[in-house]
């Protein structure tokens, strides 16, 4: 059971999971703009992400697929055979077809571009509910 008082009052927990520094203080400040987060880990690698996730239940894991170490396609199969309920928003420069297909076949719940979908993504978490499955429908994948 999660005690973290912010979440208990229907704020969302998330996890960005990248290793792009730039990139994660960038989406960290348009996230902290969005009402409904209550608290925001970040992980840079397979490890520390899989640490994170083992220790509190998170509902939005924004998810790279170039990691250090294993990959975040590794980290996503992880997440979704765990049976863990958050929401997995794949975030990479990777927006091949061949990786937006993968990602849908393995679960992801959103798949962006960083490069172009950036700005999409507080809108889509504002949208969330804390555990309720309510998804804003979008034209990137879902």
């Amino acid at each position: 059971m999660n005690n973290n008082p912010v979440s208990r009052k229907g704020k969302l927990l998330i996890l960005i999971v990248d290793d792009n520094m730039c990139f994660v203080e960038r989406m960290i400040g348009l996230l902290e703009e969005v009402e409904n987060i209550g608290y925001i880990n970040v992980a840079s690698d397979y490890d520390e992400a899989s640490r994170l996730l083992l220790s509190e239940p998170h509902d939005l894991i924004l998810l790279d697929i170039n990691l250090p170490g294993k990959s975040g396609i590794e980290l996503l199969k992880k997440i979704k055979a765990s049976g863990d309920a958050a929401k997995v928003m794949m975030m990479t420069n990777h927006a091949e077809e061949y990786y937006r297909v993968l990602c849908r076949e393995l679960g992801a719940d959103y798949f962006l571009d960083k490069s172009n979908d950036f700005a999409r993504v507080p809108c889509i978490v504002s949208h969330m509910d804390r555990g309720n499955d309510t998804i804003v429908a979008n034209n990137n994948f879902i």
